[in-house]
Formats: structure tokens, sequence, C-alpha cells
């Protein structure tokens, strides 16, 4: 009840059009029980004479084929009724017209503010929830299962309220024509009821199965679509091909699930219709050879009552519409109830710009189970250029994810300028931080708008000199629409030094006071790295820095270098103190230089590279 009670919720803001959506549908469901209602005075009335017939006589002469005997040929009525079954079926298409757009028009609304509502959710929810979640899978509810639900809340609401109010109307008719054969149909017909209760909870358990075999399959797709030099490179197609088939036959199975169900329930529906119809008409014609009731009187019941089972019948299809869509809800339902592991504390206030310093007080951080930073210490200078330096897994991108607050720290804290990062809003503090990494992440929109991705007001001006600054301005002058041009997914009408050069470009239009490098040139080849460091070295400049680098090149400029080893700080020193050590990061030094043939360079040397 809980769920459909969230649904309705989503209802309440266009509780206007749905009451004139209701109107529409009461005026549409009395009209089509008024069909019903003028078969009687068009049979009676116009070809049957009632008066001074009685009813053995008019039996007598039917059995003799006689029954032109019976025409009343009455013209006035005759003329009247064609006329009154025009407007019948004129309002009643306004009617169907009125409440068919209105309830559509509320439906697409609320799928559209759920659907605005997951995506504003995602974007609040934090970095922890998508390393967890396949992308696929969020792609999927926010896509396939919406579209269930909009099924359910405007196709089958609307079919729900319009056939209610004719399966009310069209009851009125049959009670007021025959009560008796009215009962006996009402004994008959709720036997329909138990199929559908059934049918409509078969259908749900399986929509949750097809839904989570849809989410496989997006997360399927994502993958090898955005993959595919990888697929290629590696003569992965035919295996892709197999592993393809084998999920969509899985979906397939589960949909073929759906199917069956549905298939079934029409024909159970038709039968048990089917018998019900062949009682009422044993019934309701020995009445009528009886002389109970005019034939007109019988025909009008019959009528209704075929009209009935249509509603009835439909009624069993929203049943499995709604069920598909409550399965779809629920797992909608579930995505907006899961909460922000990182988010503002009660009475956070707003970080002021650093200015002394900022401090890893006994930092201890794990993801899930496994410690990858363990009591780390280290205080950073406002204006000081921070070098990460260790071996993969050593913890060096975990602590930097600490800072910005994708993640929160098991034990210990970290201060800026004093301040608890807990304390302050995430906004002031992500406000101040700037992020370069190896993946450059750009979006399939315009040179100029991913430069500005974070500050959208900015300047063309204010644009070009932070590309001329990233030593970007003028690959991007060639370009075919300069800054206009629409540079495709991840950037990939451009290379390598390209796109980095376009995201350091971002990092200083926003002009953070800290600068995160997370080997922000460890994928590019030479010519391409020796661009980027010229636009590194500008966008550094006057910041607190952390660098996280695996090739030693890109960090003579620290101040100080950290080395971590297992999510410990094991060294701290500039490069000639280190290597003096002939420790961790002398290890890594010469590992890294032999490798290559070039040997240990000398100090000299290391000192102006390094």
């Amino acid at each position: 009840m809980s769920l459909y009670r969230r649904l309705l919720e989503l209802v309440k803001p266009y509780w206007f059009k749905l009451g004139l959506a209701m109107i529409c549908m009461i005026g549409y469901s009395v009209l089509t029980a008024g069909q019903a209602f003028l078969v009687k005075p068009a049979f009676d009335g116009v070809f049957l004479k009632k008066e001074g017939v009685p009813p053995f006589i008019r039996n007598i002469i039917i059995q003799l084929h006689l029954g032109d005997l019976l025409l009343k040929k009455d013209m006035e009525m005759l003329f009247l009724l064609p006329i009154a079954i025009i407007l019948l079926f004129f309002f009643r298409g306004i009617f169907d017209y009125g409440q068919a757009y209105l309830m559509n028009f509320v439906g697409l609304k609320i799928i559209m503010d759920i659907r605005g509502r997951l995506y504003n959710h995602l974007q609040n929810l934090s970095l922890s929830f998508f390393t967890k979640t396949p992308t696929g899978s969020l792609i999927s509810r926010i896509t396939y299962d919406v579209v269930l639900i909009q099924a359910s809340v405007s196709n089958a609401i609307t079919s729900l309220i319009k056939d209610a109010f004719t399966i009310f109307a069209l009851i009125g008719v049959i009670f007021y024509r025959d009560w008796k054969l009215a009962i006996i149909a009402f004994i008959i017909f709720p036997l329909a009821i138990f199929p559908i209760k059934e049918f409509g909870k078969r259908l749900r358990k399986f929509s949750q199965k097809s839904l989570q075999r849809m989410s496989s399959l997006t997360t399927f797709l994502h993958e090898t679509i955005s993959g595919n030099r990888i697929v290629k490179a590696f003569n992965m197609e035919e295996y892709e091909k197999q592993r393809f088939a084998e999920e969509n036959e899985r979906f397939f199975k589960i949909n073929l699930k759906r199917v069956k169900i549905r298939a079934l329930s029409h024909p159970l529906m038709e039968l048990l219709g089917g018998i019900g119809v062949a009682v009422i008409i044993w019934v309701g014609g020995y009445s009528v050879i009886r002389g109970d009731v005019t034939p007109g009187t019988f025909f009008s019941f019959m009528t209704a009552l075929l009209m009935l089972y249509a509603p009835i019948r439909d009624l069993n299809k929203v049943n499995l519409e709604i069920q598909e869509g409550l399965a779809a809800a629920t797992r909608a339902f579930e995505l907006l109830d899961t909460e922000a592991e990182i988010k503002d504390e009660e009475g956070a206030i707003s970080l002021p710009p650093i200015s002394k310093g900022i401090d890893f007080q006994n930092v201890t951080f794990k993801y899930e189970e496994e410690f990858v930073l363990k009591d780390i210490c280290l205080y950073v200078k406002a204006g000081e250029v921070i070098a990460l330096v260790g071996m993969s897994g050593a913890g060096k991108t975990s602590l930097v994810n600490l800072l910005p607050r994708f993640y929160d720290a098991e034990k210990g804290r970290i201060l800026i300028d004093g301040h608890d990062i807990r304390r302050v809003t995430l906004k002031s503090l992500r406000d101040q931080i700037g992020l370069v990494t190896q993946q450059t992440i750009l979006f399939n929109d315009t040179v100029r708008n991913n430069i500005a991705y974070g500050n959208l007001k900015s300047s063309d001006q204010e644009i070009f000199e932070a590309a001329r600054a990233a030593n970007a301005h003028d690959f991007i002058q060639r370009l075919p629409e300069g800054y206009n041009t629409i540079i495709g997914e991840q950037g990939v009408k451009l290379s390598g030094g390209e796109r980095q050069r376009i995201s350091i470009a971002r990092a200083l239009l926003k002009n953070a006071p800290i600068l995160i490098l997370d080997e922000a040139t460890s994928s590019l080849d030479s010519e391409s790295e020796t661009e980027v460091q010229k636009a590194l070295e500008e966008l550094m400049r006057g910041r607190t820095v952390f660098v996280i680098a695996h090739r030693l090149s890109t960090i003579r400029h620290a101040h100080r270098i950290i080395v971590l080893s297992e999510g410990q700080i094991v060294e701290e020193g500039s490069h000639d103190e280190l290597m003096a050590r002939n420790g961790e990061y002398r290890r890594i030094y010469d590992l890294q230089f032999k490798d290559n043939g070039m040997g240990v360079f000398k100090t000299a040397k290391a000192k102006k590279v390094y």
C-alpha cells in the first residue's frame, strides 16, 4: 500500500486536470450505458407493437412467421432514435478525447517528474554508490523502467477509472431492466476475479525478473560498445557476440513467461464470460417465451450484459499493466530511497578561501573491508606543491580522493585552515579544488562548453585566456568550427594530448586554490607530454598542489615528495634527500630507469630533470 500511496502522491500536483478527466470519464461511461438503454425503445417502440397484443397471441404470431403484423410503423420514433444515437456517439467521442488527452498529459508529466527526480537524486549520491552500481543498470532504471511506470500511471489508471464507471453505469441498466436476471449474472461473473488476482501476482514476479535482465543487458551493451576498441584489438568479436546472444536469450525467456500469462488470461476470461452469457440467454429466453418480459427488455438487458463484459475483461488487462508498473516503481523508489553517504551535516558552514594549509590528522580509510590508508599524518602549507609517489595500490589516489570528500575517512580528520572538511558545505569545499586526472572526462558538446564546464557564465575572453594558458588555443582554432566544434563522446575526435589540455583549461578557468593532478600525463607520448607539462606548470603556479605520478619526471617542481607504501607514509623529503637514503623512493627510481636501460642518473642531472 505504501507503494500505491507514493505513486498517488505524484498525482497530487495535477489534481485539477485529473478531476476534469474523471468528469469526462463519467460522461463517457454514462453514454456508453446509454447505448444499451436505447435498445428497448428502439426494439419495442419501432419494431414491435406492444399495445393490445397479449403475450400468448404475440408468441403464436411469431411462431407462424407472421412477425410483420407486429410492426408498429412508428415514424416519429423512427426519426428521433437515429438522431439520439448520433448525438450520443458525438458527445461520447468528445468525452473520450477529453479523458484520453488529460490522463495522458498527467501520466507524461508524472513520468517526467519521476525521471527528473531519479536523475537529480543520482547526481547527489556519493561516488561509492557509482563504484558499486553498473552504469547500464542505472540507465535502464531511468529509461526502460520509467516507461513501464508510464503505462501503469497513464494507460492503466485511465482504463481503471473509465472501466469502473462504465461497469457501474451498465450494472444500473441491467438491474433496471431485469433485477432477477441481474442477480443470476452476478452470481456467475465474480468467478473472473480469481484468475485476475492470480495472474497479476505471477506477472509482477516475472516483470521484476525481466527488469533485472534488462539492466544486465543494458550494462553489457554499455561495456562492449564503449570498450569496442579493446574488443577489436583482441579479436573478441565472436566471443562478445556469443555473450550477447546468451544474455539476449535469457531476456527472451523471461519475457516469454510474461507473454504466456498475458495470453492465457484473455481466453480464460472469454471462457468464463461465455459460460455466463450462455446461462443468461437460456434463463432470459425462457422468460421471453413465457411472456414475463418483452423482447426489447431482454435484448436491452443482453446488450448491457455483453457490453459489461468488455470493461471487466479490460480490468484484467489493466491489472496486468499495473503489476508491471508496480514492479518498475519498486526499483525506481529503491533508487530514490538510497541515501548519499557523503552529504552536508546539519549546521555546516561555508569554507573560507585557503590561506594557511591542509592537515591530515591520523587518517585511516578502507574500501569495504580492505584498509588502503593507515594512520596518515601530513601537513601541507598553502602554496606548497606535494608529490605523492608509490607503487600501484599504495594509496595515492585514495588519499587525494578524501580531500574533496569523494569518500570520508574511517578514522581521523582532514582540516583546511583548521576547519574539519566534514563540518563545511560540500559546495564551498569543492569550489576550492580543481582536478585533472589521467582519465580525461569530456562531454559530447562544444569545446567552449567543455572548457567552461563548472563556470558556464564565463565570457569568451576568459575561455580563450584559459585555453592559451593551457597551450590549447592554437589547435582549437584549427578545428572545423573552432571553439564551437562538437568533440564527440569523451572527446573522441581529439588526440590524447588535446583532450588533456582542454581538461587543464577547464581547471584553469575554475581558478581553484587547491589542485589535484592524478597521473595527468602518464598516458601521453613524449611530444604531447611536453605540451601538457607546460600547461600544468602554468596551472600549478600560486596554488596548493597534490601531484600523483608514476613518471618521476612529472614531479621535478615539487617542494616535497611523499612516498607511500601499503597505505602508509614511509618517506618524505626532496629528490636528493630521498635518493641518498637508499629507501623505497630509490628502489622505485631504480626500477623505473634501469628497466629502460638508462642506468641511474647522476645527482646533478637528476636535480635538473626531477
